[in-house]
């Protein structure tokens, strides 16, 4: 019985990123941390906002407005509440849709990343690619 709680709870506590290709390139857990396919550890999500690399130095960070800086505090993006990514100069770079489907500025589907929150998708596949 433990082990099936274990093997529940670890299926919650990470959702699997995928790449254009529909191939997994890493996971994104429930508190934050950022996983390679390899399933090491190369940063994490801070509940603050904060972005870490996987020495645990800042990187950036995500304002609760959707605004995305960069580890001097510079705007470098933002998500829009609709979905859409923005540049620093205000240009729609992408979209992350109510699924998880990513797609770049033509609408092509470059990756999906479901029940992760839209600020870290965002983050991870226009701003900080971590794959």
């Amino acid at each position: 019985m433990l082990a099936l709680a274990t093997v529940m709870f670890s299926a919650v506590s990470a959702q699997t990123v995928y790449n254009s290709s529909g191939s997994s390139c890493g996971k994104i857990e429930n508190n934050g941390t950022i996983r390679n396919s390899s399933g090491s550890s190369v940063g994490r999500f801070d509940s603050d906002g904060t972005i870490r690399n996987s020495s645990g130095s800042s990187i950036g960070k995500i304002d609760r407005d959707g605004t995305i800086r960069n580890s001097s505090g510079s705007s470098i993006g933002k998500l829009d509440s609709d979905g859409t990514v923005r540049n620093s100069s205000g240009s729609s770079i992408g979209k992350v849709e109510n699924d998880g489907t990513v797609r770049n500025s033509s609408g092509s589907s470059i990756g999906k990343a479901s029940g992760i929150p839209r600020e870290w998708v965002a983050a991870y596949f226009f701003f900080f690619p971590f794959y």
